[in-house]
């Protein structure tokens, strides 16, 4: 019988001790751990309870794909996040999931996101309708109003009140917040119950569930098509020739709003300060533009052809993963790599740190979007974006059809200007940026 790896485990009281730093970003304490320890680690975050640290990509593919059926999303998603947004594709567990899964598919396949890219773009056109050239700011605030704008249109068309979009902006992200403070300071759970603040929270999504109802009737009522998300989610159809409830359809739109927005809002603030740092490459995609500009009308089209737009997308996302961890819990024992792992075992992955592994990447810290210019199959064994296996974001297409519009429709007419030192971070549920301060000048 092999040998057996002995896991290295950091203490309660380590823990403990670096408790604030982790509550403002945890990355430091897990990359020192992981340089002294391995590249998987056992962190005890209480008298009883520990989670499996990881930036093992060979772990990572085996437990997402290779034997995906022995590992299930743990309760950070299933219990913590769904008590927020309910049981939809991102909470959902077993056939509840495959279900869901089966059923929502079909409208984030390629061609019928194609009747969405209008939206899309008219979303992106109208929040930087509203840039002030040569103005310094933050703007990570713009692309999280143009991502939230773009879900609200994709999903709803204009079938929604400024009102209502700026309050179930405000609940997405107040429970966001709510749910990073519970993982980060697992001791205070008692508190946070006994003080009343996830009520505060659960009540303020139980608004937004009222919102999205009203919105969901009043679509049903006018017996009117507008072919965007809603409808397709409307005319989903399970097995037996049954739509959704409408809890459960509630449930999913939540989960596109929470999924689907600051996902891609990071990422669009990381990508422009990246440009921002090499101009050269907002050299290149402009070329790519004027190319491609000159060669068809087709938004389809234009989009599947940007391959350099593409490849700075994959190598910001490398750089800074929007979902920058991936959870699983083990169901049975199993065995990987000569490492044991008992049933119930919490296992968190580091997409950033795996994405950033000097094994993996040549001069892992540089921005070289040219390694991804045949795309990104060829790293699907250490680059995670999207997650990996049957349940990789459902949404990848439309996020990357998002993003390829927003960064067109940016540089075609505006030069990006960096006006900070280093790029900073603030890793809460998705990884956000902090203090992206830029300045965009006209063509």
């Amino acid at each position: 019988m092999p040998k057996q790896k002995k896991i290295a485990t950091v203490p309660l009281k380590a823990f403990l001790k670096h408790s604030l730093e982790i509550l403002q970003n945890p990355l430091p304490f897990h990359l020192q751990n992981f340089k002294t320890l391995g590249d998987t680690f056992r962190l005890k975050i209480g008298l009883n309870n520990s989670v499996l640290f990881s930036r093992d990509a060979a772990l990572a593919e085996y437990v997402l794909q290779k034997n995906q059926k022995n590992y299930r999303k743990s309760k950070i998603q299933t219990k913590d996040l769904a008590k927020y947004v309910g049981k939809g594709l991102l909470t959902a567990e077993g056939e509840h999931w495959r279900t869901q899964r089966r059923l929502i598919q079909p409208a984030f396949h390629k061609k019928q996101l194609e009747n969405l890219l209008e939206s899309i773009k008219s979303a992106v056109v109208l929040e930087y309708n509203k840039i002030q050239p040569e103005i310094v700011t933050d703007v990570f605030p713009m692309f999280n109003d143009l991502a939230f704008q773009t879900v609200v249109k994709s999903l709803f068309s204009s079938a929604v009140n400024q009102e209502d979009i700026n309050r179930l902006q405000y609940i997405t992200e107040a429970a966001q917040r709510m749910m990073v403070r519970e993982l980060r300071q697992p001791y205070l759970g008692w508190w946070f119950v006994a003080s009343g603040k996830i009520k505060k929270h659960t009540d303020l999504t139980l608004e937004a569930r009222v919102i999205l109802k009203g919105i969901v009737n009043k679509r049903r009522a006018s017996g009117k098509r507008a072919d965007d998300l809603l409808d397709m989610l409307l005319d989903a159809k399970y097995d037996d020739g049954t739509a959704m409830e409408e809890k459960q359809l509630i449930d999913e739109i939540l989960i596109l709003f929470t999924a689907g927005h600051e996902t891609t809002a990071n990422a669009l603030t990381f990508m422009c300060q990246l440009l921002a740092k090499h101009p050269e490459w907002q050299d290149k995609i402009f070329e790519e533009i004027t190319t491609i500009e000159n060669e068809t009308d087709d938004v389809m089209t234009m989009l599947t052809t940007s391959k350099i737009t593409q490849s700075v997308i994959e190598e910001a996302m490398r750089l800074y993963p929007p979902a920058y961890f991936i959870d699983r819990e083990s169901i049975n024992e199993d065995t990987c790599n000569g490492m044991h792992f008992k049933p119930d075992e919490n296992i968190l992955f580091s997409v950033y740190e795996m994405h950033r592994h000097p094994d993996l990447w040549n001069e892992p810290e540089a921005f070289l979007p040219e390694r991804f210019k045949d795309g990104s199959r060829k790293f699907s064994s250490h680059y995670f974006p999207f997650g990996a296996g049957p349940r990789k974001c459902i949404g990848n297409n439309f996020a990357m059809f998002e993003m390829i519009i927003a960064l067109h429709e940016l540089i075609k007419y505006y030069k990006i200007y960096p006006h900070f030192d280093t790029i900073e971070i603030t890793p809460l549920i998705t990884l956000r940026p902090k203090n992206a301060i830029l300045s965009f000048k006209k063509r």
